[in-house]
């Protein structure tokens, strides 16, 4: 039975486990919209209310498009989260296209994409609206504001940011509450446990949503390279390639076994240990399949003692070579 935990200092409860929808509509190979749209009505089914989607997800913004078939009729049983900042270079569709992004935090081009994503995924507000990157051109303080007015309108109920440092949040809430943090996360990625974002968002009352807490597949010991689609973009990710996928390998099928003796699986392993860093966190793992969606969700269940943490950090430790994030095309847009 699922859990709940509170967003932020809202008061909302939702769901310990969300869904990262990214994956039904982009980087992760071809999509399959008909099990896409059966995986979103199952997740409600599995008490799942909180769905995470951006305006740039998939060819011609398609993932919120998606979405927006199941949220004609089942609006009210959804805490929904979009973000905006990427925007398109002209002549391209496709955001996962080498040089097709660039960002964007200007005002009036916050205007804009609200409008946008009301419009594709057929809603008259958005719960949660994160800057999906801090644009380095324009002060955060002018991204939020325009942020800010959304609220005062009624299009947008919480604000949130993404890939942000310490600094950007401080700034970011001199101007407007900010409600949830997203970054990557994991037990390969602990960039928020480096950089301060983790232990800051606590001490704030606000919520740390970690996406990617299987490390893009790597924890779950399942995942064949060589099967890979030419457009799935784990295929140009360094840790995905060379001495730190044999490194990533090795500390995956460790992992595994480990998950096995606790009667679980490397996927519900590596999301309860994510969720056992704070009671501020709800990761949000992505995925476009109902069976791997079912197991994700179980992951709830898995309480993990003291011991069970150090033995894990005990295999990462043994495994050191994991290899960084991105490619250095990638790594551009992390604020770190």
């Amino acid at each position: 039975m699922m859990k709940y935990r509170e967003l932020g200092k809202t008061g909302i409860k939702l769901s310990g486990i969300g869904l990262g929808c990214m994956g039904m509509s982009a980087a992760y190979g071809t999509p399959d919209n008909e099990e896409s749209i059966a995986t979103l009505y199952r997740s409600l089914e599995l008490s799942i209310n909180f769905w995470d989607t951006a305006d740039i997800y998939g060819n011609n913004h398609s993932n919120e498009k998606l979405l927006a078939q199941v949220l004609k009729e089942k609006r009210d049983q959804i805490f929904l989260a979009t973000k905006f900042g990427f925007a398109l270079n002209e002549g391209f569709t496709d955001s996962f296209q080498p040089g097709a992004t660039y960002l964007n935090g200007k005002p009036d081009y916050v205007k804009k994409a609200v409008e946008g994503s009301l419009q594709r995924l057929g809603v008259d507000h958005i719960d949660l609206y994160y800057l999906h990157r801090v644009d380095p051109n324009t002060p955060i303080e002018e991204t939020v504001s325009a942020m800010a007015d959304l609220v005062k309108e009624g299009k947008v109920r919480y604000l949130g940011l993404s890939e942000c440092t310490t600094e950007h949040l401080q700034r970011a809430m001199s101007i407007h509450p900010i409600t949830a943090v997203q970054s990557e996360y994991s037990v390969l990625t602990r960039t928020p446990e480096e950089n301060g974002i983790l232990a800051l968002t606590k001490e704030l009352g606000v919520a740390f949503v970690p996406f990617a807490p299987m490390s893009r597949g790597l924890m779950t010991a399942t995942v064949n390279v060589n099967e890979l689609e030419a457009n799935d973009f784990r295929t140009r990710l360094p840790r995905y390639q060379g001495e730190y996928l044999d490194n990533n390998q090795k500390l995956a099928a460790a992992f595994a076994a480990f998950a096995k003796e606790k009667g679980a699986t490397a996927a519900q392993l590596a999301i309860a240990w994510v969720i056992a860093q704070g009671d501020h966190i709800i990761p949000i793992p992505g995925t476009k399949r109902r069976k791997y969606l079912e197991e994700n969700a179980a992951a709830i269940d898995l309480t993990l003692t003291q011991a069970d943490l150090a033995r894990i950090q005990a295999i990462v430790n043994e495994f050191p070579l994991t290899g960084p994030r991105y490619s250095s095309n990638e790594n551009k847009f992390v604020n770190k």
